[in-house]
């Protein structure tokens, strides 16, 4: 599923024009996108929350020559799923 048919599934469910829903969507992922990139942690509750992580600094190869190389410390986005999206994806057999 891309980001158009997301839309159009939104403006299904929430009885509400493409135009609307395409605006609701953006915005939303603008606050998440500022706020992890802020340093905050966004949590959806039943969704899963967005972070941002900490990369060590490790040794890597350069995949042409195999040569050795330092790859620096980084911030990663990061999503955890919550326990409701995990259960739906992936049910419990008992």
């Amino acid at each position: 599923m891309n980001k158009g048919e997301l839309v159009d599934a939104v403006a299904d469910k929430a009885s509400v024009t493409k135009k609307q829903a395409d605006a609701v969507l953006t915005a939303a992922l603008e606050a998440i996108v500022e706020a992890v990139s802020d340093g905050d942690k966004v949590t959806l509750v039943g969704f899963g929350s967005f972070e941002s992580r900490e990369r060590k600094a490790r040794e890597g190869r350069n995949p042409k020559t195999g040569d050795k190389m330092d790859i620096p410390a980084t911030k990663v986005p990061a999503f955890s799923a919550g326990k409701l999206f995990r259960e739906k994806v992936a049910p419990e057999k008992k």
